[in-house]
């Protein structure tokens, strides 16, 4: 697989940063206002096996004082090399957009103090050079970080090698706190509780006894199928606002029986349906 090098620039306020956002959660090493002249040395990671980086994205801006000048030669070596795919791409959006952006942020233009227009209009002047070189051009004006995602997503990453949204599935005793990374709960502190069986206390969710013991419940069975079938439901919808990582917390009380066979369960149910699922079970040795 050729190396893949992705210079991400723009004007002040095109959604360089949320472009940046992207390509990390796609899985490209990112770096953000990397000096021009240290390019070139920073592509020599790619030689490097033990660096495990075969994409990566640079956020280079106005800011970088060298950049006008050095970009244009730095690029073309990059482009003179044939075991490097090297792309430009280059964010711009209407005056309107951007002053709209700058007056709902607050934040003074990079170009100085002035009025937002003039250094607008100044900062386009001063990038029309890099514009001219950049393979990919887009205009953000009306778009969301959401659609900026998905443009990204439909040119930069194959459809095979699209991941799609991150999920962890977690157990957990509430009696320890709930993890604060969930974006969803499910308790299930009211179904039948293993750990009143004497020959189940000292096993585990994992193991087959309570996992029989827990089916032979109809509240334990439909538990699952209604959480399973809210699941199916919430994802696509996360995977469309471009959520690129979901965790699924299921309690119980001490985090080692209901909640872990409970995890399992959704966890077996989601991989079933073309999800990448881990199941982590955080309490279960306590």
């Amino acid at each position: 697989m050729v190396p893949q090098l992705v210079i991400i620039t723009g004007l002040s306020g095109s959604g360089m940063s949320s472009a940046m956002n992207v390509f990390e959660d796609l899985g490209y090493f990112c770096v953000d206002n990397l000096p021009v002249q240290l390019i070139p040395s920073f592509i020599q990671l790619f030689d490097r096996r033990e660096s495990g980086i075969t994409r990566a994205a640079l956020g280079v801006n106005i800011r970088e004082g060298e950049f006008l000048r050095n970009f244009p030669q730095v690029y073309a070596q990059l482009r003179g090399r044939g075991d490097l795919e090297a792309t430009v791409l280059f964010l711009e959006a209407s005056d309107a957009a951007l002053q709209r952006r700058y007056s709902e942020t607050r934040r003074p233009h990079p170009l100085g103090e002035g009025r937002v227009p003039e250094a607008i209009a100044e900062e386009r002047a001063r990038l029309d050079p890099i514009r001219a070189l950049a393979d990919v051009v887009i205009d953000t004006s009306d778009h969301t970080v959401h659609t900026l995602r998905a443009l990204l997503k439909k040119r930069f990453i194959s459809e095979s090698a699209e991941t799609g949204t991150e999920l962890t599935v977690v157990s957990f005793g509430y009696k320890y706190g709930v993890p604060l990374d969930a974006d969803l709960l499910f308790d299930v502190r009211f179904l039948p509780n293993p750990h009143f069986v004497p020959e189940l206390k000292e096993l585990t969710g994992n193991d087959r006894p309570v996992i029989d013991y827990l089916e032979r419940s109809d509240e334990a069975r439909e538990t699952i199928e209604r959480f399973s079938a809210l699941l199916d439901y919430l994802l696509p919808l996360y995977e469309r606002e471009g959520k690129s990582y979901v965790t699924v917390g299921v309690g119980c009380t001490g985090g080692r029986h209901r909640s872990v066979a409970v995890a399992n369960s959704l966890g077996k149910h989601l991989n079933r349906g073309g999800y990448h699922a881990r199941v982590v079970h955080r309490d279960v040795k306590k």
